[in-house]
């Protein structure tokens, strides 16, 4: 018998039984909860009213418990592996507790479907490959679920720095309202944290962790500096250090986050305009390749189809 052959029986058998396992567990847990059901008197309607929310909410524990024992098995080599893990996880706006936990359950979970997928693909449209490039496809199959939920937080990751960094200069122009009004930082952070909640949910998040966290006790330098690593943004990392000098100084709040919102509007604005600058360039690829020859063809061709039926027929008649 072919090696391969063996290989995908083997592979589809231990599917088989990981999914009877699964189920198996799943039915026995069930009948476990009628029998605690029957045995302390409740109703099975009351259960059952709760319809597809409560199924929806007992598969989803079930994904975290299974998640739970993945990450068992996949524990960071260090604590400080885990530490990044955890910062890039708040960077992403992901705050929980148990949130390194499933993220590295993840890992390890999506690995094994895509070794398990890539068992039900038949050897005949692999090709019929050896017994090493049938190891090489499923090393590369669990490689890419192993490191999709990297790739998926490092995009995370980008596009809250991006929504935190185009929200800065309106939400410090707020601030700058507030204070110039009469509040306090404190509070004028609070009141910009409820204003930006429907255009900028993400930096409406982070200020009101930062106003939580003034309100409990926490001293405004530490909770700015908690702002600057939960957020990881060079923007924010300025303007805490501002608030800082400020907070110690003794110097007009209102006027230093006037100076540091015009000077943000600046940027931004030069930002856009070297993105302006650059746009012509990066059309110049576009245009060689795919719109002039799209023109030279709509203009010239009537031409030469013409000049065609004209010239080869008098050559073919001399």
């Amino acid at each position: 018998m072919d090696v391969p052959l063996i290989v995908a029986l083997v592979s589809f058998f231990a599917v088989m039984l990981a999914s009877s396992a699964v189920f198996l567990y799943f039915n026995s847990k069930e009948a476990l909860q009628t029998w605690r059901r029957r045995a302390t008197g409740t109703s099975v309607v009351v259960e059952s009213e709760a319809g597809p929310a409560g199924m929806i909410e007992q598969v989803m524990s079930q994904l975290r418990a299974l998640l739970e024992w993945f990450a068992r098995m996949n524990q960071p080599s260090n604590v400080e592996e885990a530490r990044a893990t955890r910062r890039q996880l708040i960077n992403a706006g992901y705050r929980s507790v148990k949130a390194s936990v499933f993220f590295i359950g993840a890992k390890l979970l999506l690995a094994l479907v895509m070794a398990c997928l890539m068992a039900t693909i038949p050897a005949k449209v692999l090709g019929f490959p050896t017994i090493s490039n049938l190891t090489f496809y499923y090393v590369v199959a669990a490689a890419c679920g192993y490191y999709a939920p990297v790739l998926w937080l490092r995009r995370a990751i980008a596009a809250r720095k991006d929504a935190l960094q185009r929200a800065i200069p309106d939400a410090l122009d707020l601030m700058v309202v507030c204070v110039e009004a009469g509040l306090g930082l404190d509070q004028a952070i609070g009141r910009v944290g409820e204003e930006v909640h429907r255009t900028h949910p993400e930096l409406s998040d982070e200020l009101n962790i930062l106003a939580l966290e003034l309100r409990t006790g926490v001293s405004r330098q530490e909770a700015l500096r908690n702002l600057a690593q939960r957020t990881d943004l060079e923007e924010v990392r300025n303007l805490v250090a501002l608030l800082v000098q400020t907070d110690r100084f003794g110097t007009s709040i209102g006027q230093a986050l006037r100076v540091h919102a015009d000077s943000m509007r600046t940027t931004r604005r030069l930002k856009a305009e070297e993105l302006a600058a650059k746009l012509p360039v990066k059309l110049l690829l576009p245009l060689i390749f795919f719109i002039f020859p799209s023109m030279f063809i709509v203009v010239l061709g009537p031409a030469g189809i013409k000049m065609i039926r004209v010239i080869f027929p008098a050559i073919a008649g001399n």
